[in-house]
């Protein structure tokens, strides 16, 4: 019910750019018009409800009122918005994406979203309901997979890498259906990366990102058939601006605090290894 009332927000509030919102104020608001430099306002951020805005409601609740900051938060249900409200103004950052996600929407929407600094990586994983390992995976079988470019060469890199598909050499994390070299008898459907959950039951096994695993109740580190290595992955999460905001202090002082030991441990305690901190160890 949580995910159909934020969903059925997002799509009703486009018009108005002031999608999922949380209580936190409307998009008439000013503390939601892209605030500029004035440190004395608060700093709106949009996120993906879990973890993102979960890890963002920590530091307004615990650590924000400490470092002088005011923090609020905006919850969206897609991967589209977010960019597209931190570009007009509508928040002042947000945080919810990779940077080869970023770089894809860039260019496709001649935006100019730039990442501040990195906070977490949520290992994208194979799910099935129906299937106990990947011994299980049989040709004939439907697998489902994120439909934008980043998340879908992502997704069959990981199946690459587990032997269930074969890619044209070099293609790695940027592969596309047609860059599969041999399917091994599997067949796939393309969907929504925020659908991929809901049609678990109607595949034989999915690809889902990391936070819409977990809102799923997905617990990626137990649940996951195969699941990303964390070592050398370029899809850490993080927070974002746009170009020329780096330097507000609102920025920098988040920033600072979605990078603290206290955030670390309390990524590393709430998720148990299914979202892994990106910064450095806590002393």
């Amino acid at each position: 019910m949580r995910n159909q009332i934020k969903t059925l927000a997002a799509f009703t509030g486009i018009t108005a750019l002031a999608v999922g919102l949380t209580a936190c104020g409307t998009a008439s608001d000013p503390a939601a018009s892209g605030s500029g430099d004035d440190a004395s306002k608060p700093l709106v951020v949009a996120a993906s409800p879990t973890p993102h805005a979960d890890i963002l409601t920590y530091v307004k609740d615990n650590l924000a009122e400490k470092a002088g900051l005011k923090l609020e938060v905006k919850e969206f249900t897609d991967y589209v918005l977010p960019n597209t409200a931190t570009q007009d103004g509508q928040v002042d950052a947000n945080y919810f994406q990779h940077k080869p996600y970023l770089d894809d929407f860039n260019k496709k929407n001649k935006t100019t979203i730039v990442p501040v600094v990195d906070v977490h990586l949520e290992p994208l994983g194979l799910y099935s309901q129906k299937l106990k390992s990947l011994k299980d995976i049989k040709p004939g079988q439907t697998v489902a997979v994120p439909n934008d470019t980043t998340n879908e060469g992502r997704a069959l890199k990981l199946l690459a890498d587990n032997g269930l598909i074969a890619l044209k050499p070099g293609v790695g994390a940027d592969a596309k259906l047609s860059d599969i070299t041999d399917k091994k008898g599997l067949e796939f459907k393309e969907l929504e990366a925020a659908t991929v959950p809901r049609a678990l039951s109607d595949v034989d096994a999915a690809v889902i990102n990391g936070n819409y695993a977990i809102e799923a109740k997905l617990t990626p580190a137990k649940d996951a058939l195969a699941l990303e290595k964390s070592e050398g992955n370029p899809y850490a999460n993080f927070l974002a601006v746009k170009d020329g905001n780096e330097d507000d202090p609102r920025v920098r002082k988040l920033a600072e605090l979605l990078n603290s030991p206290e955030v670390k441990k309390y990524i590393e305690d709430t998720y148990k290894g299914s979202v892994v901190p990106a910064f450095g160890a806590a002393k």
